[in-house]
């Protein structure tokens, strides 16, 4: 390698066109290496190149062969790029031809942001099987409810094959007991042969605990800052420009080889990068040529708590460019106005005045005091609605539960409507997480299969300690037990019970009206009012679109609500009452200006 052009090769092994595999490993820390191919007993000696880049273009390895990395001491390692770890995050690699897939989604678009309506699932607990395959058998049901984008959890080979996905340890390998990168295509291809899109959930600010061999060929981390799970991965210390290319050549791999639409980046305020060009940017810049080459859209959406406008202004106005930001602020001010729990993060919440004040500001701390974190926080932001996704329950906040209930077991029947609601009727990107939309009684507990037992008793007890402000009472289930995984999965015969297929049901006409609204559909924040009554606790969100206008009445209390309504009853049209009796409701006919307790009413003039 003479010069840095040929530094851009994706890391790890990929077949050329002709049919020879490339080699591209990074590791400054070693003084020779190869590939070791075991069941040929074959070494084949790699090439040094510049700044720690080892190189090797051979005939010798066809997919499917497995390989590892040997050392110049001596240790044969997973390739720290690998694709492909069918015996797990300790066996060996295997050699994987992406290009082998036949795709048939040539004409697929992605659709346009403000389009997506998306539904968040762990591939384990989504279906008995717990695979790839078994999703796509799905897709006519969540076409028939509305959903056009799908949320995919995290697929990098994790240890074992129980876990929620942000423990692993290869970033570009699909996890083996999911079905692999090729079932993880096949599924994608099926997505857009169904009308949907699909998010991919990524990890960038960190690497798990097992498996994790990335120091042995490396600086992948730094111990200039530290997170929750421990040194930093290195996006601007000595050595950092390969990390940071890593990373970026993972980020365009989803999309370009695995179509992709977007990536879910997990927990951005914990990557640590004081570059002049933050690591988000160089992703972004990335991306966007890799778009201008393709033709096809992809986004970039990340979870945030910063309440810092700067991840998703534009690179043009100092931002990093990000599509759009997870808002927590909204889930928790609509939990705690429907009665929720007000310890732990959502102390800093008063329900129904910071409900309304993220419908109207997206973010709830935009540069005023926070009691909490005892300091000025936030910053104000007038980004589109499309820039914001927001959720009335999501894997975080049902399985950081010690016993991971979901809506359908903490709130009333009827507060379960009305958060759906409060959901659909926002002018941001709505997201449901699996099995919210009939009700799944089942809970969605944390769970993992760890190999290394030290390990598995620091989970458990840092489980404990990670919810100690939430509950006092009982005993956390086991990380590391099968029954905790088998629990947490979707219980399918539920749509056979009436009471789920009324709430499926509701679901699906709530998404039904957002889309056929244009006042609900277009996510204009400019054209937006909502007024709240603390004391009777109600709130009415008026929002338009051209000539049509739309008010949506909400009545958190326990008690039945009187309001006064911008026209006269005559002239506004009834779209969608929670409390009507068709959705096994107390509805019996009474003033179109009395709102039921715990519900939600949805007029259009």
């Amino acid at each position: 390698m003479e010069n840095d052009k040929e530094l851009i090769t994706q890391p790890g092994l990929t077949f050329l066109d002709d049919g020879s595999a490339c080699v591209m490993l990074w590791t400054p820390h070693l003084q020779g290496s190869a590939v070791y191919l075991p069941e040929k007993n074959l070494t084949l000696p790699l090439s040094r190149g510049q700044r720690g880049y080892w190189q090797l273009i051979t005939t010798e390895i066809q997919p499917g062969d497995h390989y590892q990395i040997l050392t110049d001491d001596g240790r044969k390692l997973p390739d720290p790029a690998s694709l492909s770890q069918p015996q797990g995050v300790h066996g060996p690699s295997q050699a994987i031809d992406l290009n082998e897939f036949e795709w048939s989604d040539e004409a697929w678009q992605n659709p346009l942001l403000e389009e997506y309506i998306i539904y968040e699932l762990h591939t384990g607990t989504f279906t008995v099987e717990g695979n790839f395959e078994a999703i796509k058998s799905k897709l006519p049901y969540l076409k028939e409810l509305g959903i056009t984008a799908l949320e995919i959890m995290p697929v990098a080979q994790f240890p074992g094959d129980r876990n929620w996905g942000y423990d692993g340890v290869f970033p570009y390998a699909v996890q083996n007991s999911y079905g692999g990168a090729k079932e993880l295509m096949s599924l994608v291809n099926a997505c857009h042969d169904t009308g949907i899109a699909v998010i991919l959930d990524v990890v960038y600010n960190h690497i798990g605990p097992e498996g994790n061999y990335l120091p042995a060929f490396g600086p992948y981390f730094t111990d200039k800052y530290h997170t929750p799970w421990g040194n930093a991965v290195n996006f601007d210390d000595a050595h950092s420009d390969e990390v940071r290319h890593y990373f970026t050549q993972n980020a365009l791999m989803w999309f370009r080889d695995f179509h992709i639409d977007a990536l879910r980046m997990d927990a951005v305020h914990a990557i640590k990068d004081l570059s002049p060009k933050h690591i988000l940017q160089e992703i972004r810049e990335a991306v966007d040529e890799l778009m201008d080459n393709t033709g096809k859209t992809h986004y970039l959406i990340v979870e945030c708590d910063l309440n810092d406008r700067r991840f998703i202004d534009p690179i043009k106005q100092s931002g990093y460019g990000m599509d759009a930001q997870w808002i927590d602020e909204f889930h928790h001010s609509l939990r705690v106005a429907a009665g929720g729990e007000r310890n732990g993060y959502y102390s800093e919440f008063n329900g129904i005045g910071h409900l309304a004040k993220s419908y109207r500001d997206a973010y709830v701390y935009d540069g005023v005091y926070s009691e909490g974190r005892a300091k000025t926080f936030g910053t104000k932001t007038d980004n589109p609605g499309r820039q914001f996704v927001v959720f009335s329950q999501n894997h975080d906040q049902v399985g950081n539960r010690m016993l991971g209930e979901r809506s359908s077991t903490l709130f009333s029947f009827e507060t379960q409507k009305l958060l759906a609601g409060a959901v659909m009727v926002s002018p941001y990107l709505p997201m449901l997480f699996m099995g919210e939309e009939y009700g799944e009684d089942n809970p969605f507990l944390y769970f993992v299969s760890h190999t290394d037992e030290e390990l598995i008793a620091a989970v458990r007890k840092g489980r404990k300690a990670e919810f100690a402000s939430f509950h006092t009472e009982g005993e956390a289930p086991d990380p590391q037990s099968v029954k905790t995984f088998e629990r947490s999965k979707l219980n399918w015969n539920s749509l056979d019970d009436p009471q789920h297929k009324v709430v499926l049901g509701y679901y699906k006409t709530l998404i039904e009206v957002r889309k056929q609204l244009p006042a609900l559909h277009k996510l204009n924040r400019n054209q937006l009012n909502v007024e709240y009554n603390e004391e009777q606790q109600t709130l009415q969100l008026h929002r338009w679109e051209g000539a049509q206008h739309v008010y949506c009445l909400m009545n958190f209390s326990e008690e039945q609500r009187s309001t006064t309504l911008p026209l006269e009853p005559g002239k506004l049209k009834l779209i969608l009452n929670s409390a009507d009796a068709r959705w096994n409701g107390p509805e019996q006919g009474l003033s179109p200006t009395v709102i039921q307790p715990q519900s939600i009413i949805i007029y259009i003039n």
